[in-house]
């Protein structure tokens, strides 16, 4: 069953980010939102090999460029990543 993980808290702030990465599976993705798009800064993504995500509009607020492993998507695109998995976990 793959997971759509959403992070909107900053990695550098707190732990969230580490959590979700221990229990990613191979089917599941994590969408960067808020100031999870900072995270685009950490080496712990990509090494990770799962799918990543961004709101464009929040990576684009906080002048951060798109590494070449993420992909931006907006907020209809969102909504269309919560349909095509089969859960959706927030990390509040």
């Amino acid at each position: 069953m793959s997971t759509l993980h959403v992070v909107s808290h900053s990695p550098f702030t707190d732990s969230r980010l580490d959590s979700c990465l221990r229990i990613c599976g191979a089917q599941d993705a994590i969408l960067l939102c808020g100031d999870g798009a900072y995270a685009l800064h950490t080496p712990a993504l990509p090494s990770k090999g799962v799918k990543v995500f961004v709101l464009a509009e929040d990576m684009l607020a906080r002048n951060l460029p798109l590494p070449d492993w993420a992909d931006s998507v907006d907020y209809p695109d969102f909504v269309q990543l919560s349909i095509d998995y089969d859960k959706v976990n927030t990390w509040l």
